[in-house]
């Protein structure tokens, strides 16, 4: 028979082998969950972040590198200083195309911030026919630009829909140079910019919309308030956050806006390149067998210094008037 002490010694044995194992699968546990903690995270991360600096990093590096020099599309260049910078602001199309940009955003942002979300509100709810509306007024987000473009250009044209409905209503004497005229077919590629941008941002103010207290309209409609002061009472204050960044987000789209004025123009920025934005610009000057890539790196350094002090110009605004 085993004697106590033997007994006694092997259960301290024992113990002693399970407090071990018991350390060891702590001491795994805390290394898995390290490796976890450290690492898998970045895992995931790495297919985005090497598309980032491949095609977003990457290239922006390359762009400042290029500005300073004098290369084309076949021929690496030199480096030239600031000279591609002095040709720029003497060049007259530069002016024309920041003045036609920078115009451009001053008109569209304002009815991108205020139309859909005067929209949203016409169109929120639950109903066929609302949903019937708001899939119609999404429609235009999904369409080319091109095709859109092409549409436009027809109804806009000489003898287009437009100017023949007019002339049978006796409304007219001549065509309306939409197509041709400078100012004309800048806010005609506005007006198109507003009609194709309109259900993207509905659908933003949509879900604002969804996370405003239905009790603040309750107690507006307590207080006798009708449909357009509750809009600028509630409806308004509840989504001022969504506002700025539908502001922030329409005034980039607007000067860099490309695809409306090219179809438009035919891809010639009008009659002299009066219609030419800053986008067309770098187009032109950066593609093609001749192309000056140091000069339209130039234009595109500019086009993104003047984005960003736009921006930071409005952010400090919208904090100014949030702490009012």
């Amino acid at each position: 028979m085993t004697s106590p002490t033997t007994e006694t010694l092997v259960r301290r044995e024992a113990g002693s082998s399970r407090r071990t194992a018991r350390r060891d699968a702590t001491a795994r546990g805390r290394a898995l969950a390290t490796h976890r903690w450290f690492a898998t995270p970045w895992l995931f991360l790495a297919p985005a972040l090497v598309v980032i600096v491949c095609f977003i990093v990457g290239p922006f590096i390359s762009t400042i590198q290029l500005a300073f020099t004098d290369s084309l599309l076949l021929r690496p260049g030199d480096f030239i200083g600031f000279a591609n910078f002095e040709r720029l602001f003497a060049d007259p199309r530069f002016g024309t195309a920041l003045l036609n940009s920078t115009l451009y955003m001053i008109v569209v942002v304002p009815f991108m911030v205020f139309l859909p979300l005067v929209l949203a509100t016409l169109v929120a709810g639950a109903g066929r026919f609302l949903g019937f509306f708001r899939t119609a007024a999404y429609l235009p987000v999904i369409m080319s630009p091109v095709i859109v473009g092409l549409i436009w250009t027809n109804l806009l044209d000489r003898r287009g829909l437009i100017n023949e409905l007019f002339a049978s209503l006796s409304l007219i004497t001549g065509p309306i140079p939409f197509l041709t005229d400078r100012w004309l077919l800048i806010f005609s590629a506005m007006f198109v910019t507003i009609w194709m941008g309109m259900g993207y941002y509905m659908v933003i103010y949509l879900a604002a919309l969804a996370n405003i207290d239905q009790s603040l309209y309750d107690a507006a409609a307590m207080d006798g308030a009708g449909r357009i002061r509750t809009f600028f009472s509630v409806t308004v204050p509840g989504v001022r956050n969504t506002m700025g960044l539908i502001g922030i987000l329409s005034s980039v789209a607007a000067f860099r806006v490309f695809g409306e004025v090219y179809v438009l123009t035919g891809g010639t920025g009008g009659v002299g390149g009066s219609a030419l934005t800053m986008t067309m610009l770098i187009q032109r000057e950066g593609t093609g067998l001749q192309a000056q890539t140091g000069y339209a790196s130039a234009i595109s350094l500019v086009m993104f210094v003047v984005l960003g002090v736009l921006l930071v110009l409005q952010l400090v605004t919208q904090q100014k008037q949030a702490q009012k």
